[in-house]
């Protein structure tokens, strides 16, 4: 039954002016909700206040006694019970499985991220608020902002990720289409609907999209694929190629070489910058790099990137401070990067 959002079962008899009595076990529950939802450090409850809520919301009738062997039975179980003394004492929770400074970094993370849609937002930040009590939960709702950022309005995302996750750990290869998005906003399905067979490797998280690593099967190379344009995703029965389980992706490595998920070819290339650029370098690249003075003012760094005009259009956006020392190949490219910029967008003076 339900009553004032409470889930119970009926009791098994009910006590002289007919109020339920409660099946042993389930008052200890009914409390332990009580508890949880009400009661924080700036919030305790005393026995009175715990009878009053069992009878008006639940429907159960019990006494001081029985609330302090059930308060006893709880602690028992490790949930973390204080009592305070005194005429405003009574009991409350005051740890959690989440604290509440972490529930909030994971509203920020939730109500942030572009992938997740705002309905789902919401549905994630409700079910935070239940993780802590009542008066935190408000915390919570008002940390909630209304905000303009870009969100995925693709809900079956969610589902994307279920199925590659399970299809990684039963070795089986997924089919699905590939989409891009038009001049009018709409989704347009790639080589006319047809289905790509792929081996899934991984899933990397990465300028704030999910990406698929895999290996189509088709063109024998790892591929990277946004989930939120992947349609009609479905497990296929082949187990994933041998060829596919021979590729090794480290995440974290991978992630600090390419920029904007392009594919190119992966170049040790060494950097040249002015000191106060040596904190840019080591956000992106990690500290294990190899970083060392070449002058008083200036800085030489050897990174293994992935080339591609994604790497290039970042080395641009820091500025005239940050140069391409070496090899001479990828300097080239990035002059003839440069140069295409340049003629596509001539002065008009």
């Amino acid at each position: 039954m339900s009553k004032n959002g409470h889930i119970f079962i009926q009791s098994d008899g009910v006590n002289e002016m007919g109020m339920a009595i409660g099946r042993p076990g389930l008052k200890t529950l009914y409390i332990m909700e009580i508890l949880l939802q009400r009661t924080d450090e700036q919030h305790a409850l005393n026995a009175s206040q715990i009878l009053d809520i069992l009878k008006n919301e639940y429907g159960i009738t019990s006494n001081r006694q029985t609330i302090y062997s059930e308060i006893a039975k709880l602690e028992e179980s490790d949930l973390d019970i204080v009592k305070l003394d005194g005429k405003f004492g009574g009991y409350y929770v005051a740890s959690r499985r989440f604290e509440l400074p972490e529930l909030k970094l994971m509203v920020d993370a939730v109500q942030s991220s572009r992938f997740i849609t705002r309905k789902k937002s919401q549905e994630l930040i409700r079910k935070l608020e239940t993780l802590c009590s009542r008066e935190e939960a408000r915390q919570l709702s008002s940390q909630v902002v209304v905000y303009n950022r870009p969100k995925t309005l693709n809900e079956t995302i969610y589902y994307n990720v279920d199925r590659i996750h399970s299809a990684i750990y039963h070795n089986l290869q997924i089919t699905f289409q590939y989409a891009d998005w038009t001049v009018k906003k709409e989704m347009v399905l790639r080589h006319d609907g047809a289905f790509y067979v792929a081996s899934p490797l991984r899933l990397i998280w990465d300028d704030e999209n999910y990406y698929l690593i895999a290996y189509d099967e088709k063109s024998q190379s790892v591929k990277h694929y946004r989930v939120d344009k992947m349609r009609s995703m479905s497990i296929f029965k082949e187990e994933r190629s041998k060829e596919a389980l021979a590729v090794h992706i480290d995440p974290a490595v991978f992630s600090k070489k390419t920029f904007g998920m392009f594919s190119g070819e992966d170049v040790q290339v060494r950097l040249y910058g002015k000191n106060e650029l040596a904190g840019v370098i080591l956000d992106r690249f990690g500290s294990d790099i190899v970083m060392v003075p070449a002058d008083p003012e200036h800085f030489s760094a050897t990174v293994t990137v992935t080339v591609s005009q994604q790497f290039f259009g970042w080395i641009t956006a820091i500025g005239k401070d940050l140069k391409i020392a070496a090899p001479e190949d990828v300097k080239r490219q990035y002059y003839e990067y440069l140069k295409g910029i340049l003629e596509e967008n001539p002065t008009t003076e």
